[in-house]
């Protein structure tokens, strides 16, 4: 059987067995008109006043909206919400946040793509700078996580997040209050609301959000600071919209993420003995710092002592800034990692990517297909090179002829678990 696996711009045709158990999404058709889906979200929200009705002559207004790593339809997002706000806030009144959270700046040719020339050339745009005091806000504690915020953020008169939902591998799902925390917060927030304590919880997973301590966690935060409207959307496989939410940050986000878990869940009755996986392709799976979500939603299905093989094209590389890479170089064997990030008093930023990988590896085999790394750079992250995915499959079925095999061709857009 050939099957196509979201791997860069293009996928990657592998082979795999005919009795192979392949788990998609189930993804709705896209609509037939984006814009007017999303104004419809703007003007019916799930709660709440529409958004024009919120928007008051002589008001800044902020929008945060998703980074490069994230396919996010900001051109069209954006559109909708600056229509809504016409003849009542001028461009020039409007600010769009970038909501890197610990993520690098984008570059002046990402933003043009990400944006498109209309906005950049009517509104502010910047990117957020977690790690830049002169541009954040003090606002206090929540429980034990101190609350840092864009400036931008917090003194705008009109507050805007917009994003997309889908499962997240330790949020429970992204989107809504994730756009104001970590998306717009300090770096110190951000070490806190992902620290080793938070990330080890059997509930900081797939699809959990109360009860989950880091999105409990993540929404205090956002509170402290929320928007006045919040507007998500579903994307299909193509990355293409299929459904627009809009409202007050918390409900809207509830109705959201319970139609992406309907979508997006699958169960099965069994773990598998070999999982091949993706990070959805481009621009999810630019470095392998992403390429470890793919990882754990293989690894929700994998038995102990099995085996993920994990295509992801990393043209971003590891990537070569933040401190995964230099993590990852700390200690010689994913075992010993997991111990040093357990038993630290500090958080260092990108721990908790390396902690969720290096606890998958201590249960099982992973091998990663990367057309944008080395096999050095590859093995130095603690995972086995495989040139073809193809090949590496058929050598482990010769290993073990009877192994039940599983393919996610969409990565972590399809989460599926074990009843």
């Amino acid at each position: 059987m050939h099957l196509t696996l979201a791997y860069g711009s293009r996928g990657l045709q592998i082979d795999v067995p005919d009795h192979t158990t392949v788990i998609r999404p189930r993804h709705r058709p896209p609509v037939a008109q984006p814009l007017q889906t999303i104004q419809r979200a703007l003007r019916q929200p799930v709660a709440g006043l529409p958004l024009r009705h919120l928007a008051k002559p002589g008001q800044r207004v902020a929008i945060s909206v998703c980074d490069i790593t994230r396919p996010q339809p900001r051109p069209v997002m954006l559109e909708a919400i600056l229509a809504e706000l016409d003849g009542i806030v001028p461009p020039e009144d409007v600010t769009v946040i970038i909501a890197t959270g610990t993520h690098r700046a984008n570059t002046e040719a990402e933003l043009d793509q990400m944006l498109g020339p209309g906005v950049r050339d009517s509104c502010h745009v910047l990117n957020h700078a977690s790690g830049d005091a002169r541009t954040l806000t003090d606002l206090g504690m929540v429980d034990d996580v101190p609350v840092r915020l864009s400036r931008d953020w917090v003194t705008a008169d009109l507050r805007i997040t917009t994003g997309f939902v889908e499962p997240h591998f330790f949020a429970g799902f992204s989107g809504g209050p994730k756009m104001v925390a970590p998306g717009l917060a300090g770096l110190d927030t951000t070490l806190q609301l992902h620290n080793a304590r938070r990330i080890g919880n059997r509930r900081a997973t797939w699809g959990v959000c109360e009860g989950n301590p880091v999105h409990d966690a993540i929404r205090a935060v956002a509170a402290i600071a929320p928007p006045a409207f919040a507007l998500d959307v579903l994307l299909n496989d193509e990355q293409r919209i299929t459904a627009a939410y809009g409202g007050p940050l918390f409900e809207m986000h509830r109705v959201a993420r319970e139609h992406a878990k309907a979508e997006a869940m699958v169960r099965v009755d069994r773990a598998f003995d070999i999982v091949v996986t993706t990070n959805s392709g481009y621009p999810l799976d630019q470095n392998l710092y992403q390429a470890v979500k793919g990882i754990s939603a293989a690894a929700e299905v994998v038995r102990d002592g099995g085996t993920i093989i994990c295509a992801a094209e990393c043209r971003d590389g590891l990537p070569d800034h933040g401190s995964y890479a230099a993590l990852l170089a700390s200690r010689d064997t994913p075992q010993e990692l997991l111990r040093m990030i357990e038993t630290a008093t500090v958080t260092i930023p990108d721990q908790w990517q390396v902690q969720i990988q290096a606890r998958v590896q201590s249960r099982a085999r992973v091998l990663v297909h990367a057309d944008g790394l080395t096999d050095r750079e590859i093995a130095a992250a603690h995972f086995e090179p495989v040139h073809d995915v193809s090949d590496a499959l058929a050598g482990l079925l010769q290993e073990d002829p009877g192994a039940r095999v599983c393919v996610l061709p969409e990565g972590p857009q399809t989460i599926a678990y074990v009843a």
